[in-house]
């Protein structure tokens, strides 16, 4: 099979909160089918197989053979054969001008004092690197350079946020520090506000009372925008609920206290390896939300579960993934459209070639948490840059069926937009319009018009593509996700 790289990655991969499933039969025939129509179309257009690929026609050929090969019935890929040829008219499916903000993404500081600390963490992100790229350091790779690339240069992401990585301090391989710094350099090549930061909490670490003071210099020292919490994790494999009155009440109400009043929690992807404690379940989110109103509660991957089988949302079944969220949220009385919200980072990566799956997971996130509050977000660069997966939610879309059988709404251009960024900017406090006003001043908007007329897209992922390279890293810091 020709060793070139698909628009859309079929290789086994994660962000590290779960183990990537080993290539299966219908991966194989889709790479084999998405080859061939390459090499056909290729051809019969007069480019080259690499810019066929590298094109609109190409991630339209993968999405195509995607419908083809995992089936249509429920949600789709609204791909039809004359945007296998035309680029025009693979463009009307793939493209936008959208603003998209993506809450989700990662990277790490090869050259850190954290490598001596934490010597297993950086082994393991060497093996997971290596064989992608041939730096003399492979850490290089997944660092802020390429952030930079894979984000602003080679996807269509016009805000991040650059999230915490949960760690201890000493073995931190993104120190709050160093997101400030990458912020900064973001800030200074453009003249808007293109990169937000986390600042990570670990409430069951002892002391809490030392906790809540770092978080007192991560609100007024580094300007963070948001609380990151990894309810899972913790000291030895123990993890903890935001509803504790010792650990996560304390926690809330002091992020109250300095103003910054965005949560952003970690919930479904249980960690593998982890003792069972059940903590990656949001049945704790609905309780919080009621007690603090005026607290914005983002869900990371919305309780998604990779092993649940997911369908339309049943409280007779929700012990897990979506439904648990949703459960968590009428069982405490939160509507739609209150101060939850559902974030699909990973989730949409690994639904993506999922339709049915996908469809009712986004069809009853809009309808139960609400329209306005899902939102966007990818967990890169663990998956490589984010553009694939813009391109693929663009074309997505969930068949009348379903959408008449569930209730679930048509994901319009409208509701896409929404979701890529208009609801996010309403708890980050991100000005849409301005951001855009400023984008044809903006250096980083400058560089990628320069570097557009001569892309050098990878298509490379880098996060975990084994078993044993999830339990390297879970081992490598005490069953803490990367």
């Amino acid at each position: 099979m020709n060793d070139e790289l698909l628009p859309l990655s079929f290789d086994p991969v994660s962000n590290g909160e779960y183990l990537p499933p080993p290539k299966s039969a219908r991966d194989i025939e889709a790479e084999r089918r998405i080859h061939r129509l390459a090499a056909k179309n290729a051809a019969r257009t007069g480019m080259t197989r690499r810019s066929f690929l590298a094109g609109s026609c190409g991630i339209a050929a993968t999405l195509a053979t995607i419908n083809d090969v995992y089936g249509s019935r429920g949600g789709r890929y609204a791909i039809t054969p004359e945007m296998l040829l035309d680029p025009a008219a693979a463009a009307q499916a793939v493209e936008g001008k959208e603003f998209i903000f993506d809450i989700q993404s990662h990277h790490v500081m090869p050259d850190g004092d954290w490598r001596e600390k934490n010597p297993g963490m950086a082994a393991v992100l060497r093996l997971m690197e290596g064989g992608r790229r041939k730096q003399k350091d492979n850490l290089y790779g997944i660092s802020r350079y390429f952030y930079t690339k894979e984000m602003y240069l080679d996807s269509d992401t016009t805000v991040a946020v650059l999230s915490a990585l949960p760690a201890l301090p000493e073995g931190q391989p993104l120190a709050s520090r160093d997101a400030v710094e990458t912020r900064e350099i973001v800030d200074r090549l453009g003249r808007s506000k293109r990169l937000l930061i986390h600042g990570l909490v670990t409430p069951n670490v002892d002391p809490i009372e030392g906790q809540l003071d770092g978080m007192e210099r991560l609100a007024k020292e580094f300007k963070i925008s948001a609380w990151k919490v990894y309810t899972p994790w913790g000291p030895k494999g123990t993890g903890w609920w935001l509803n504790d009155e010792k650990l996560g009440v304390p926690f809330i109400e002091k992020g109250r206290e300095l103003g910054i009043k965005v949560v952003c929690s970690h919930k479904g992807f249980p960690l593998p390896f982890l003792p069972a404690k059940r903590h990656e379940l949001p049945t704790d989110v609905g309780p919080v939300a009621k007690r603090f109103p005026d607290v914005s509660f983002i869900i990371y991957h919305s309780g998604f579960d990779p092993n649940t089988v997911e369908g339309p949302y049943d409280p007779a079944n929700a012990e897990r993934g979506v439904n648990c969220l949703i459960k968590s949220l009428e069982d405490h009385g939160i509507r739609p459209n209150s101060n939850v919200y559902a974030e699909i980072g990973s989730t949409w990566w690994v639904l993506m070639r999922k339709p049915v799956q996908a469809a009712h997971v986004l069809g009853k996130l809009l309808k139960h948490v609400g329209e306005d509050r899902v939102v966007w977000g990818t967990d890169s660069i663990w998956y490589g840059s984010p553009q694939p997966q813009i391109e693929a939610f663009r074309a997505f879309e969930i068949s009348e069926e379903l959408r008449e059988k569930h209730g679930y709404p048509a994901l319009t251009k409208e509701l896409k937009a929404k979701i890529f960024g208009l609801n996010a900017a309403v708890p980050y406090q991100v000005d849409p319009k301005e951001i855009r006003q400023a984008l044809p001043k903006d250096e980083v908007e400058k560089l990628k018009q320069a570097y557009l007329e001569n892309p050098q897209r990878t298509y490379a992922t880098y996060g975990p593509r084994t078993r044993r390279e999830v339990l390297r890293l879970m081992q490598s810091h005490e069953g803490c996700p990367a």
